[in-house]
């Protein structure tokens, strides 16, 4: 088992926003995270992060217990994340955006020149090379959701977190970026696990989907099982909907 959790539960004062949650993702998996606005999916990987720590409940990575470690040491342990809202460092080029996440996120240490030439690397596979040399807010919303994964990819990870790469993307873009999703685990031997709101996509691209609403797990299962789950249905729809 890569990543573990068990019975993972956060609250922010009276707010419940994770309410035992547990999960369990293999090595080589594709997992999806869906649920409605709200459901608790960005908390739950800001706590498998170490961005937030659970209230109760354990988590654990290749066996070792994160729940307390910070993000950057979560980093160096190998689970890598993009984010939903993107935030590059927009007076740097992408080169040296990407160069930060591998000379700073990897668990050795890793030299400027071994940095650049790692972080060309993962420019070549997101195919974002011939940009190399723009400063990072001259890019696109595409430009910068790519930015973002291959600065987690130079972080070398075991799994990596993304959370909603598809949102603001036409019907090329997604097909292209889910196209990239099954390179990263099939190329590279990276595990996804994957928050997203354009249900064809996920649905299509990941093996196994977990549901959340209002910060519990309602349903578990393959793509189909969750397309004729009824509670996952009335979560989007409302019962009137069924």
């Amino acid at each position: 088992m890569l990543l573990n959790g068990n019975n993972v539960t956060k609250n922010f004062g009276g707010l419940k926003a994770l309410d035992d949650v547990s999960f369990a993702l293999e090595k080589g998996e594709i997992l999806g995270l869906i649920g409605p606005n709200g459901a608790g999916k960005t908390t739950l990987f800001n706590i498998i992060s170490g961005f937030y720590g659970a209230t109760l409940g354990t988590i654990k990575f290749q066996e070792t217990e994160i729940n307390k470690l910070k993000p950057h040491q979560i980093c160096k342990l190998g689970i890598g994340r993009s984010f939903q809202i993107t935030n590059p460092f927009l007076d740097l080029t992408v080169l040296e955006n990407v160069t930060v996440g591998a000379r700073f996120g990897r668990g050795k240490n890793t030299s400027l020149k071994e940095a650049s030439d790692i972080a060309l690397q993962y420019l070549e596979f997101v195919n974002l090379h011939s940009k190399k040399y723009v400063l990072a807010k001259t890019l696109n919303i595409v430009e910068r959701k790519l930015l973002e994964i291959a600065r987690a990819l130079a972080t070398d990870p075991k799994l990596v977190l993304l959370d909603e790469p598809l949102n603001g993307l036409n019907p090329t873009e997604i097909k292209n970026a889910c196209s990239l999703v099954r390179r990263m685990r099939d190329d590279l031997d990276i595990s996804v696990f994957w928050i997203e709101h354009v249900m064809q996509a996920i649905m299509t691209t990941a093996e196994r989907i977990l549901v959340l609403d209002t910060g519990q797990k309602i349903a578990e299962g393959t793509p189909l099982e969750i397309s004729r789950n009824k509670k996952v249905i009335a979560a989007y729809l409302g019962e009137e909907g069924l």
